[in-house]
């Protein structure tokens, strides 16, 4: 795993052999300039959205380009030029930038254009995102930046940075957590994701959970948490059964 400073945590790509189905290279980009844009080319009708990586780039390119990559999140760091305040649903507000935020999510972007936001930014631009604490904020925000979290980071704010990107329309965020939460799919979490993707209306992540309990319904049904789980979600629980009964197994 190649590292350069910087944010919360590191700029950084992860091996696609660690079995979370991440790309190797993060894309650090949104979508690429309007074609009356200085940084378009005058003649690119089919210009793409990521950058391509040379096919003969060492090891020492790869991480000579992500460290330039990073200078956004420098400038998250050290607080240059931020115009607008996220505040979690605990603790003070983080600065950021709205040109970063917009060009990430159509959500903000969309917050950003309204007439609360047109005036000359002041230290009282505020959006709330009360469905994250301080630690889910700062997670989503370094992902971001820079399109990508440490596993161990991932691994603990994965569901709350699903819904986040769910809400805010953050596409690539909301792939990956759901790459994540496939990849990792067992025993102790498979209620949690099967309810997490009922309620987010999310068709594969829910049959991929189902396909999985109904395979291992002998030692998830004997979980306390089971029981829990059918107290306060009878309809999935009747979802279970039929896929069990479908299945024969």
């Amino acid at each position: 795993m190649y590292q350069t400073s910087g944010g919360f945590g590191s700029l950084y790509t992860t091996p696609s052999s660690n079995n979370t189905g991440f790309a190797k290279s993060v894309n650090l980009f949104g979508s690429a300039p309007n074609p009356g844009s200085p940084f378009a080319p005058a003649s690119s009708p089919s210009r793409r959205d990521t950058v391509t990586t040379p096919a003969n780039e060492t090891e020492d390119d790869l991480k000579k380009r992500i460290s330039f990559l990073s200078g956004f999140m420098v400038a998250f760091k050290e607080q240059i030029h931020t115009d607008i305040q996220l505040k979690p649903n605990n603790g003070p507000s983080i600065s950021a930038h709205k040109s970063l935020l917009a060009a990430r999510s159509e959500i903000f972007k969309n917050i950003l254009s309204s007439d609360n936001y047109k005036a000359p930014p002041s230290d009282t631009d505020t959006i709330n995102l009360s469905e994250l604490n301080t630690e889910e904020l700062k997670s989503l925000l370094e992902f971001l930046y820079t399109g990508g979290l440490p596993e161990d980071e991932f691994k603990k704010h994965v569901f709350a940075l699903y819904v986040a990107a769910d809400k805010y329309d953050i596409m690539y965020l909301q792939e990956s957590c759901e790459r994540y939460m496939l990849n990792s799919l067992n025993v102790s979490n498979a209620l949690d994701i099967l309810d997490l993707s009922d309620s987010h209306s999310n068709k594969k992540l829910k049959e991929r959970t189902l396909s999985f309990i109904v395979h291992n319904m002998k030692s998830i049904v004997s979980l306390q948490k089971y029981e829990d789980f059918a107290s306060s979600n009878p309809h999935l629980c009747v979802e279970i059964t039929r896929a069990f009964v479908d299945a024969k197994i």
